[in-house]
């Protein structure tokens, strides 16, 4: 008996493993008709087990005599070959055309390429990928046509501006994400190695489907899912070095001096043969330093990134399991400018049955932001260290009886003591590292975003899809600022209630705050894709959408706290008498009800046309307009798929297309409409008069493209025209007073704005050699002009920035007196202001005299600038020999402005502020200048607001260059693994005199410049 079992035993093990006993090693080679293909799967079908090719298209598995084997690439049709039993197999893949016609996600849907009529561009993920930016937002930089990517600031965590096709508006203007079909503002929270498609609507053809919040374009983003094969364990670690570079040239103690002696016997009432202050000092006093600010502030700043992803699938199962840190300290001392990044995500998507699917793309992240002030703003960390003069050191003398351990800075100039006991002949700037050290900003955010899905599919066919997607993005915030009190205490009085306290954060105090924005989006598809005869082919989609946004916010306030620690840094520890404590809480919400409809009709892949319309209802609007409505056409020519193309050599691909279509933007406060009313000893008050009329502002854009490919789709260029107006723009204005009293401004639909511009893409591959490489180039131009404004306003001045928007000019333009020299004797200022000189003397900025009347007054102002790029461009370049790789990616602006207000206060302040050595070369009598004014204290015309300090801020920036070198099936354990050493912002080639031409502030107060770095890093694949 017991021999029988185990003889039974035997032969069910034997038929179990089967081919098993007598799997065989196969190798061979995958190619296509230009060579090796690596990345290829390969598959035994019916299983998990699997591999891929290497660099040079080879693969290694072990297979059974009945197994089939499975090879399969995007692009290429799947060849299934059975085991020959030869221990090689070698395999042409032929290029697919149903593939290379590939899917494109374009709203709700997908449509084939050829199908678009719109302004799609896909985006090579792969080539974002290289450039190791955190952002995907950012990373787009220089990557599509008419897309404008620039960082707020260089500083860690800091926000990205994305533009497509200019400025429509007045108010919002940023585009909308579409992550996995759940719309969102901001895809900061988005790991870059889970992203595995990225398509952006251009037009409002494309866009139009998404309605009321499609006005600034469409990004759409797709995450990666599971490929079937065996398991597979993905690392992506790098680490990188950043620096400050392109800094100025400050003047030393020795400079200083001089400059500031000179500009002393430039001031009227000084003796020429008097000793200056600085004389004075230079002579007496021994406890003057030679500070280089920025060395003491700038230093190396380190970023680290580890990525992990499990992935796999069977022929009913497809998951992924990621999980991600990114971690950077910036290039200010002391790591007060760190910013941190944890992420993890999910993603599985099953076919439950042969008709239903369901899936969930789930990513909870959390990150931290230690914030400076970086844009110039308060407390100014990056402008006090250029201001600061050079004569100050760091730190107080140990001697020195203001020195005390907890703030052993330097503050007020050479200060004995607060009755006036410092020097009046510097300027009281603040100490940077002080600023550094005593910044205590911490921004926090923890957020859950992704969707659930379901689909099924009717007919036969299952041409016919009904579709529900609930997504959620809930983000809860927290932040804290405790500003502790520092600097020297220049209060005099004793009965002073804040005497002896130092004069920066006077006194402590906490502000805390915590918020929470959830917003849910529910979708309901019903989508219809059929071909008839393989010459009718259509794509019907209906739909609707409901969204729900609450947020709510929670915070305090208290001050003089006695005991400051960490631990006692909470509101319950602060004074609640005096001043007395501030609280609030508030919370507001807003939903939008949505109805869709598209029809995609294509004769013989020649002809298409695609119509869509969407109805939105948004509590945000009036009762009178409650809702909008977003229609869009489009066509499209596939002129070589015409018969008397069929012998075209020359031509690979022809196709033309145009396209009409409306979208909205509902970015506007959410009580805009209503009326607001207040109470006080009189009863009931008007606060605020609204609107009931005020509806959407509607963005109209008409496109015109063609799209090539030649020599065998080697080369593909394509070109567009596009006409972009923005309507009914929302504009706040101030009602007569006598009328109504003085009340907030009331909101109506007023404005218009229109952009146009052609878009310009190129592309060549060449993969025919063991040398592989591709070159691709885009550029773009742009002209924004407003085109109307309110009766009642007419002009809307910024006096912060510097800039007016009126009709006729680009939104924002800077507005002042336009300079053209310097005043080179008493002649010609007498002869040029014959009718009120002001006081103006040889050596004096001379501005531009525009109606003539021989002064200098207001009514000579005029614009002066443009802030917003005519021109934008990209250039990437890959290539490949064996193992090794490179690939490097420009990216430029041109014709763009930008008010430098750094070099104002720097080279042309009166004020004893440090300056940079160009002031050496200041004015001093006859031809000696005509760009740099003489040196006082006296006005000199730097006090106006004037063309001297609008600057030509284009560039060009190599942003990233990176070289690789791959091993494959050589290591043990490992599939493959790439290391690569990478640099960002290397080059710059500019004539801006900031910190950095990039910066997207109106004005240059001291930016936060872009950090140049170098990163080391491996790809490693389990």
């Amino acid at each position: 008996m017991s021999r029988k079992i185990i003889y039974q035993l035997l032969l069910v093990w034997a038929m179990l493993s089967g081919g098993t006993l007598f799997a065989q090693t196969v190798s061979g080679t995958v190619t296509d008709v230009n060579g090796p293909l690596p990345s290829v799967s390969v598959i035994i079908k019916g299983t998990t087990t699997g591999t891929t090719t290497d660099f040079d298209g080879n693969y290694t598995i072990n297979a059974g005599p009945n197994d089939v084997l499975v090879f399969s690439f995007i692009g290429y049709s799947t060849q299934e070959i059975p085991n020959n039993g030869s221990g090689t197999i070698n395999v042409i893949l032929a290029e697919d055309t149903q593939q290379l016609d590939e899917i494109v996600v374009t709203g709700y849907t997908g449509q084939r390429k050829s199908s678009i009529s719109g302004a799609v561009a896909q985006v090579n993920v792969q080539q974002m990928e290289r450039t190791r930016i955190p952002d995907v937002a950012q990373a787009l930089q220089g990557q599509v046509a008419g897309v404008f990517v620039a960082a707020n600031t260089g500083a860690p965590g800091d926000g990205i501006k994305l533009r497509i096709r200019g400025e429509g508006t007045l108010g919002n203007n940023d585009v909308l994400y579409v992550v996995d079909g759940v719309p969102t503002r901001d895809i900061s929270f988005l790991n870059m190695n889970d992203v595995k498609n990225l398509t952006v609507l251009k037009d409002a053809a494309s866009g139009a489907i998404y309605g009321s919040r499609a006005a600034g374009g469409v990004v759409l983003i797709t995450t990666k899912q599971g490929v079937e094969g065996k398991s597979t364990l993905d690392v992506d670690i790098f680490t990188g070095m950043h620096y400050a570079t392109n800094m100025p040239d400050m003047l030393n103690a020795d400079q200083y001096l001089t400059v500031k002696d000179r500009q002393w016997h430039g001031t009227a009432g000084n003796a020429a043969d008097a000793e200056s202050p600085y004389a004075r000092d230079r002579r007496l006093r021994t406890d003057l330093a030679d500070t280089n600010w920025l060395d003491e502030l700038f230093t190396t700043g380190i970023s680290n990134n580890v990525q992990l992803s499990l992935s796999g699938a069977t022929d009913k199962v497809q998951y992924l399991i990621s999980g991600g840190y990114y971690g950077i300290d910036g290039i200010i001392t002391e790591s007060n400018d760190s910013y941190k990044r944890v992420n993890f995500r999910t993603n599985v998507n099953a076919q439950l049955t042969d008709r239903f699917t369901a899936g969930a793309n789930v990513q909870n992240s959390y990150w931290s932001q230690d914030k400076l002030s970086s844009s110039g703003d308060a407390p100014g960390v990056i402008r006090h260290a250029l201001i600061r003069p050079s004569v100050l050191g760091v730190y107080k003398d140990h001697n020195d009886p203001t020195w005390s351990a907890r703030d052993p800075y330097t503050d007020l100039p050479f200060y004995t003591g607060p009755n006036t006991g410092w020097s009046q002949d510097y300027e009281y700037s603040s100490n940077p590292l002080a600023i550094v050290h005593f910044t205590d900003d911490k921004r926090n955010m923890y957020q859950t975003f992704g969707n659930v899905f379901a689909e099924y599919a009717f007919l036969g066919d299952k041409s016919l899809k009904l579709r529900s997607n609930l997504g959620a993005d809930i983000r809860f915030s927290h932040n804290k600022i405790f500003a502790e009190n520092y600097g020297d205490p220049n209060i005099s009085n004793p009965d002073d209630m804040y005497y002896g306290l130092g004069r920066n954060n006077r006194p402590n105090g906490l502000n805390e705050d915590r918020g929470q924005d959830i917003t849910f989006t529910w979708s309901n598809t019903l989508n219809y894709v059929k071909t008839f005869n393989n010459t009718h082919n259509i794509n019907l989609l209906v739909g609707s959408e409901f969204i729900k946004n609450n947020q709510a916010g929670i915070g305090g306030s208290r001050q003089n706290y006695d005991i400051y620690s960490d631990p006692y840094r909470y509101l319950d520890y602060g004074s609640t008498t005096n001043p007395y404590p501030h609280n609030s809480g508030s919370a507001t919400s807003w939903s939008l009800m949505s109805y869709f409809a598209s029809a995609t009709y294509g004769y013989k892949d020649r002809y298409n046309v695609t119509g869509t319309v969407r109805a939105d209802g948004s509590s945000r609007f009036g009762p009178n307009n409650k809702w909008g409505y977003f229609p869009s056409v489009g066509a499209n020519w596939v002129v070589t798929n015409e018969d008397f193309m069929k012998d075209s050599s020359w031509l690979s691909y022809m196709k033309v297309r145009a396209s009409w279509g409306k979208a909205g933007n509902q970015e506007i406060p959410n009580n805009a409409y209503q009326t607001f009313v207040g109470m006080n000893e009189n009863g009931v008050t008007i606060n605020r008069f609204g609107n009931d009329d005020i509806k959407w502002e509607s963005t109209t854009q008409t496109n015109f493209g063609i799209d090539l490919s030649f020599l065998n789709d080697k080369l593909s260029f394509s070109a567009d025209y596009f006409h972009k107006q923005t309507d009914d723009i929302l504009l706040s204005f101030d009602l007569p007073a006598l009328a109504v009293g003085q009340i907030d401004r009331t909101y109506i639909n007023a404005g218009s704005v229109v952009n146009k511009g052609l878009e310009f893409a190129l592309s060549y591959r060449n993969n025919d050699n063991e040398f592989k490489y591709g070159i691709s180039a885009n550029m773009a131009t742009l002209d924004n002009e407003v085109t109307k404004l309110y009766e009642r306003v007419p002009t809307i001045d910024d006096g912060y920035s510097h800039t007016r928007t009126s009709v006729g000019q680009a939104i924002s333009s800077y507005y002042g007196y336009e300079f053209v020299g310097i005043y080179q004797n008493q002649a010609e200022v007498d002869s040029y202001l014959y009718a009120d000189a002001n006081g103006a003397q040889p050596g004096d900025m001379k501005f531009r005299d525009t109606n003539g009347d021989g002064q200098i007054n207001a009514d000579d102002r005029k614009f002066i600038g443009n802030p917003i790029p005519k021109v934008t461009y990209g250039i990437n370049f890959n290539a490949s020999y064996r193992n090794f790789d490179i690939s490097f990616l420009f990216q430029g602006v041109n014709d763009v402005d930008r008010y430098n207000d750094l070099k104002k206060i720097l080279d042309f302040d009166s004020r004893p502020f440090n300056s940079t050595t160009a002031v050496l070369n200041s004015w001093t009598g006859e031809g000696t200048s005509n760009s740099m004014p003489r040196l006082t204290r006296n006005p000199n015309g730097s006090e106006r607001v004037s063309s001297r300090f609008v600057e030509d801020a284009s560039y060009l920036r190599l942003k990233n260059i990176e070289i690789g070198y791959t091993f494959n099936n050589s290591l043990p354990g490992i599939n493959s693994l790439r290391i690569y050493a990478s640099g960002q912002n290397l080059l710059t080639f500019t004539k801006y005199d900031g910190l950095d031409p990039e910066s997207t502030s109106l004005i240059d107060m001291g930016t936060y410049p872009q950090t140049s770095a170098i990163i080391f890093g491996a790809k490693i694949k389990l």
